[in-house]
Formats: structure tokens, sequence, C-alpha cells
């Protein structure tokens, strides 16, 4: 029996993605599209368009996550859901997250223009807000597919005041549904998804396909520290309570015990931090900013940030500070199924030169371990980069992914019951 024609249209996956790419905020660096803005919306919008002109259902569930869907020829079979994210870091790149829902896309028209049918119903879904968000949040639509959205942060402000759950209503959701319409385990068969590698390794070894073997957990943290706030002029530095330069040793605390030699691989940053009154003659009273810090070992992430705490009050007592934290978020690190990685690195090896390696990113993926076994194909990042304008990978390596992304949604449809 012929195969079908399972090559994936590659000019047809670059203009969709230079079309959503586009959709951008014009007065921010790189291709920004934050969630819940109009810019958001509007790539929603084309999405949209996109699965409607494909015949499929779409619809926005409770927790706004963007969701396409075409049945299977066995109806009683759990869906096979194909995702990733369309919003963006501020200064982001063109490829994180939108060639996931592109490829989903593709998948789609491939399978009618080939005319299969699947035996599992198939969902394409763009989930919502993947990155971390103003609320201090990231993966907030598949934390609320899979009901890990607690009622505390759904009641998050952002710096302008929106409360999540407003956001969430505003982006087509229900936040008052969560619950009652979350997914449980057992309600999809698989979740997979294409994603670009984020780092240099698929690169620099030649590969053009990674298999991933698991996901790293990401522990946030928001540390205040507070001091008391005066003349910059007028206090002697032995006299004072600078919370910035308290806040400076806590960061450097943090990087000395990434530093430090661990079963596996650990690292943790500071990406965001404020100072107040943020005046140059005045001395800092006020710090707040937010850590996180990344493995695949669940108990390294538990161990370091016990260990950091102590140092911190500490550092906060000498210094005569104040200080507090505030969990703002934990996906747990998870590994994948070795069925699911053989399954995905027959489909690779069919497509092009594979080689298996684990996300040092978190993604939706996370979330949904917790209902559904998952799998994920790496596509090349041109000098490693990503979340920023200068994030590429080619044409040719994008298009090798959705092929591969085809036929392991192919092989799973006939070895998943």
């Amino acid at each position: 029996m012929t195969e079908p024609n399972l090559s994936p249209n590659q000019e047809r996956i670059a203009s969709d993605i230079h079309k959503l790419a586009s959709l951008t905020n014009p007065s921010k660096p790189g291709w920004t599209r934050r969630p819940f803005t109009s810019w958001y919306a509007l790539g929603r919008e084309w999405l949209q368009e996109q699965m409607a002109e494909l015949h499929m259902s779409v619809h926005y569930d409770a927790a706004s996550n963007l969701i396409g869907s075409i049945p299977g020829s066995e109806s009683e079979l759990k869906p096979i859901m194909v995702g990733s994210h369309t919003d963006t870091v501020t200064g982001g790149g063109r490829f994180d997250g939108i060639i996931g829902v592109i490829a989903g896309l593709e998948l789609v028209r491939v399978l009618r223009e080939s005319g299969i049918t699947l035996r599992h119903p198939l969902e394409i879904v763009d989930f919502t807000a993947e990155e971390p968000s103003e609320f201090g949040i990231s993966t907030i639509g598949s934390r609320g597919m899979v009901n890990n959205l607690t009622e505390e942060m759904l009641l998050r402000q952002d710096p302008n005041g929106l409360v999540l759950k407003e956001a969430i209503v505003l982006a087509g959701g229900n936040p008052d549904l969560i619950s009652e319409q979350a997914r449980k385990p057992g309600d999809v068969a698989l979740y997979l998804e294409l994603h670009i590698e984020q780092g240099p390794i698929l690169e620099q070894s030649l590969h053009r396909l990674g298999v991933v073997t698991g996901i790293v957990g990401i522990h946030r943290y928001r540390i205040v520290v507070e001091g008391s706030p005066n003349h910059a002029g007028t206090t002697p530095m032995t006299m004072r309570s600078d919370a910035l330069t308290g806040a400076a040793q806590l960061v450097l605390e943090l990087e000395a015990l990434m530093n430090l030699a661990y079963e596996e691989s650990v690292v943790g940053t500071v990406g965001k931090l404020n100072v107040e009154p943020n005046a140059s003659n005045v001395i800092p009273g006020r710090v707040e900013f937010d850590l996180e810090i990344r493995s695949i070992n669940s108990s390294i992430l538990v161990d370091i940030i016990a260990v950091y705490q102590e140092k911190a009050k500490r550092i906060a007592h000498q210094r005569g500070l104040a200080i507090q934290f505030d969990s703002l978020s934990k996906s747990e690190p998870i590994r994948v199924n070795n069925e699911v990685q053989s399954g995905i690195r027959s489909a690779c090896q069919q497509t092009g030169s594979t080689l298996d390696l684990p996300s040092g990113a978190g993604h939706d993926g996370n979330q949904i371990s917790r209902i559904a076994p998952i799998g994920m194909i790496f596509v090349p990042s041109k000098e490693g980069r990503s979340h920023c304008p200068e994030e590429w990978t080619s044409q040719e390596d994008v298009a090798l992914g959705v092929e591969a992304l085809i036929r392991a949604v192919l092989l799973f449809d006939q070895r998943l019951d």
C-alpha cells in the first residue's frame, strides 16, 4: 500500500508564522504579543479564522484556551491533543510557541489533503499565557485545563490592578467553571507538541530533530526586601538600612548556590527587580524581585529554596532589613514516558537526524502531564537564541518538525486505545 503524502507545505507554514508574528505590539521591542492584550486578541482572531476555514469545531474553554477539534472515526476514543501557545515574552521572537500552534493547523491540512481520518478525535490548542504573565504566573491556560489554577492565583492582580479572573473573562473564558470543566486523568489520550529547542545542542551536534526526554520543573518566588528610605547624602554608611544593597547580596547568594555541584543540573535567575522610591538621591527603602530555579529533579528544587531562605533571613537580620517570600507558582519536573519517547523517536528518525535531549525550558506539557502522557519534538534554534528578536529556526527545519509531528500523530493514533 502506497504511503500517503505526509510532507507539509513549507511555504504555507512560513506564511502562517509570518502572519501571526506580525500581529505584535509595535511600541515594544522584537515580536511582542503579551497575553490579555489587544495584540494577543488579534492573533487569536486570526487563528480562529484559520481553524474555521478547516471546518474545525472551535471554542474557548473555561480557562480561555482556544481549541479547534475534528472528530475521529471511533468517537468513543479520547482525543489526541496537539498544541502550544501564541503569547510571547516582551522583546521575544517569532518561533517560540507559535510553531507548535501553526504545526497543528498544518497537521489538519495534511490530513484533509491526504484523505486521512484519524481513529481518535483531534484537538489543536492555543494555551492561554504560557509565558510568565504580569500576574506572576505562567502556563495559566494549561493550569486551568487541569484544575491547577487556585483561587489565590485567580485573585492575583497585575500592576494595573486587573484581576486574573477578569482577564480570563476578557480572553473568552469563564473562571467560575474552571473546576467543573477541568480535564481529568484519562480524558486525553496523548498530548504532543512541536517546539524550538531554545538552546544550542541540536545545532552544535548537527541534528535536525530532538526527542524530548523530560521537562524541567520551575519554582518561582517573589521576594520583598524592606529597609528605611533616607537621604543619600546625610545618612552615614554605617547607619543605613538599604533595601537595594541587601537585595543585591541576595541575588549574588542565589548565583553562588546555583554554582554548587548537584546530582542533576540546576539553574537559577533573578530577571525582574523593582526599587522604591527609585530616586538617585534616596536610599532605597523597598525592593521587590522575582527569582526562579529550574531542574529536572524536584527534590533539588525544594532543598535549594530551603537553604536559600535560611541564608536570606540571616542576611536580612545582619543588615536590619525585613524580608518576605511569596511563592508565585510551581511546575513540577516530568520524565517523558519511555513508550512515548520510542514512538516519537521512530517518527523523527523517518524524517531527519535525531537526538534525545531534555528540555531546560518549561512548557504547557508540565501541566497536561497531570492528566495524560505527553511528548515533545524539538527543532534547532540558531546559535541557541530564544526569548529575543534574534530567535530563528529555518523554514526547512520547521517543516521537518511538522512532518515528524504528523508521523507521530498517525503512529500513536494506531497504537493508542
